[in-house]
């Protein structure tokens, strides 16, 4: 029943106006509004629903996981928008954030919400 269905998924944020700025302006994604709520449109044709929750509570994993070809333009990218790259305790991440260990390259991000993002990039 559920195999054809155009699927999608979800997660809130704190602030819709807040959210659009960064996965539009600083991300350079294509979002629209709809019904007070944000669809965040992917390359791979997917749209992400963000809706607003009162007293929302961010994620505590990654919510959206980025592809990218080149992880250290990437994360300069990021960083030059403003963007600052989470480091966590324990994690072999190196002076840019780039865990380099164990699996894709990859560095972490949150949005103005505090939902965990990442960039990624196979080896």
């Amino acid at each position: 029943m559920l195999s054809t269905s155009p699927a999608f998924s979800g997660f809130s944020v704190a602030d819709i106006a807040a959210a659009k700025h960064f996965y539009a302006e600083v991300l350079g994604l294509q979002v629209s509004e709809e019904n007070g709520m944000l669809l965040i449109h992917l390359g791979t044709g997917a749209t992400v629903l963000a809706y607003p929750k009162p007293n929302h509570q961010p994620a505590s994993f990654t919510i959206l996981n980025f592809p990218v070809e080149d992880i250290d333009k990437a994360v300069d990218s990021l960083v030059d928008s403003g963007v600052s790259i989470a480091r966590y305790p324990g994690m072999p991440q190196d002076e840019k954030g780039i865990m380099r260990e164990g699996g894709p390259l990859i560095a972490w991000f949150s949005d103005p919400s505090g939902n965990i993002l990442s960039v990624l990039q196979d080896r």
